[in-house]
Protein backbone atom coordinates (compact mmCIF):
# COMPACT_ATOMS: atom_id res chain seq x y z
CA UNK A 1 0.00 0.00 0.00
CA UNK A 2 1.31 3.25 -1.10
CA UNK A 3 1.37 6.33 1.41
CA UNK A 4 -0.70 8.67 -1.53
CA UNK A 5 -4.19 8.90 -1.66
CA UNK A 6 -5.45 7.97 -4.96
CA UNK A 7 -9.20 7.92 -6.21
CA UNK A 8 -11.02 4.92 -6.93
CA UNK A 9 -12.25 4.80 -10.84
CA UNK A 10 -15.87 5.31 -11.55
CA UNK A 11 -18.30 5.54 -13.77
CA UNK A 12 -18.13 8.52 -16.59
CA UNK A 13 -20.86 8.85 -18.28
CA UNK A 14 -21.16 10.85 -22.07
CA UNK A 15 -22.15 14.29 -21.94
CA UNK A 16 -26.17 15.21 -22.80
CA UNK A 17 -26.24 18.73 -23.34
CA UNK A 18 -29.64 20.63 -23.26
CA UNK A 19 -28.76 22.01 -26.81
CA UNK A 20 -26.35 21.37 -29.47
CA UNK A 21 -23.26 23.60 -29.52
CA UNK A 22 -23.58 24.47 -33.58
CA UNK A 23 -26.83 24.70 -35.59
CA UNK A 24 -25.66 22.93 -38.37
CA UNK A 25 -22.97 22.25 -40.85
CA UNK A 26 -20.26 24.91 -41.43
CA UNK A 27 -20.58 26.67 -44.98
CA UNK A 28 -17.87 26.59 -47.23
CA UNK A 29 -17.24 30.24 -48.06
CA UNK A 30 -14.76 29.95 -50.77
CA UNK A 31 -15.95 27.37 -53.10
CA UNK A 32 -14.46 27.39 -56.39
CA UNK A 33 -16.74 29.82 -58.54
CA UNK A 34 -16.45 32.41 -55.45
CA UNK A 35 -12.50 32.84 -55.47
CA UNK A 36 -12.07 34.15 -58.53
CA UNK A 37 -13.65 37.41 -58.55
CA UNK A 38 -12.31 38.95 -62.26
CA UNK A 39 -9.95 38.70 -64.44
CA UNK A 40 -7.31 41.60 -64.73
CA UNK A 41 -6.72 43.04 -67.91
CA UNK A 42 -3.81 45.64 -68.33
CA UNK A 43 -1.23 45.85 -71.22
CA UNK A 44 1.30 43.76 -69.66
CA UNK A 45 -1.20 40.84 -68.28
CA UNK A 46 -2.67 40.83 -71.65
CA UNK A 47 0.83 38.31 -72.23
CA UNK A 48 -0.12 36.19 -68.71
CA UNK A 49 -3.07 35.05 -67.06
CA UNK A 50 -3.60 37.19 -64.66
CA UNK A 51 -7.19 37.12 -62.18
CA UNK A 52 -8.10 38.86 -59.04
CA UNK A 53 -8.87 36.52 -56.49
CA UNK A 54 -10.15 36.19 -52.91
CA UNK A 55 -7.19 36.96 -50.25
CA UNK A 56 -8.20 33.87 -48.61
CA UNK A 57 -7.41 31.18 -51.34
CA UNK A 58 -4.21 29.53 -51.24
CA UNK A 59 -2.65 28.01 -54.29
CA UNK A 60 -4.15 24.97 -54.33
CA UNK A 61 -7.85 26.02 -54.17
CA UNK A 62 -6.65 28.64 -56.78
CA UNK A 63 -5.37 25.86 -59.07
CA UNK A 64 -8.69 24.06 -59.17
CA UNK A 65 -10.75 27.27 -59.74
CA UNK A 66 -8.53 27.78 -63.04
CA UNK A 67 -9.64 24.30 -63.87
CA UNK A 68 -12.67 25.16 -64.05
CA UNK A 69 -12.13 27.24 -67.26
CA UNK A 70 -10.86 23.90 -68.66
CA UNK A 71 -7.11 24.83 -68.15
CA UNK A 72 -3.82 23.09 -67.15
CA UNK A 73 -1.90 25.11 -64.88
CA UNK A 74 1.77 24.34 -64.47
CA UNK A 75 2.33 25.90 -60.96
CA UNK A 76 0.34 29.40 -59.38
CA UNK A 77 2.68 32.40 -58.07
CA UNK A 78 0.77 34.60 -55.45
CA UNK A 79 0.98 38.31 -55.30
CA UNK A 80 -0.55 40.00 -52.36
CA UNK A 81 -1.86 43.37 -53.31
CA UNK A 82 -2.66 46.47 -50.74
CA UNK A 83 -6.67 46.11 -51.04
CA UNK A 84 -5.99 42.45 -49.01
CA UNK A 85 -6.63 40.99 -52.93
CA UNK A 86 -4.40 38.26 -54.19
CA UNK A 87 -3.01 38.55 -57.90
CA UNK A 88 -2.06 35.03 -59.03
CA UNK A 89 0.14 34.86 -62.34
CA UNK A 90 -1.16 31.61 -63.90
CA UNK A 91 1.61 29.67 -66.33
CA UNK A 92 -0.28 27.34 -68.36
CA UNK A 93 0.88 23.84 -69.08
CA UNK A 94 2.47 23.17 -72.45
CA UNK A 95 0.71 22.75 -75.38
CA UNK A 96 -2.50 25.59 -73.65
CA UNK A 97 -2.57 29.26 -75.42
CA UNK A 98 -2.71 32.20 -72.83
CA UNK A 99 -5.14 33.93 -75.81
CA UNK A 100 -7.72 30.82 -75.77
CA UNK A 101 -8.00 31.06 -71.81
CA UNK A 102 -8.54 34.44 -72.50
CA UNK A 103 -11.33 34.22 -75.26
CA UNK A 104 -12.82 31.88 -72.62
CA UNK A 105 -13.18 33.86 -69.91
CA UNK A 106 -14.00 37.11 -71.86
CA UNK A 107 -11.29 38.96 -71.66
CA UNK A 108 -10.88 39.53 -74.95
Amino acid sequence: MSPTFRLPETLRLRRQPSYPWKSGPRRNKLDPCAIIRFPLTTKSAMKKTELTVDGNANKHQIKQATKLCDTDVAEVNNLVRPEREKKPYVPLAPGHDASDVADKIGII
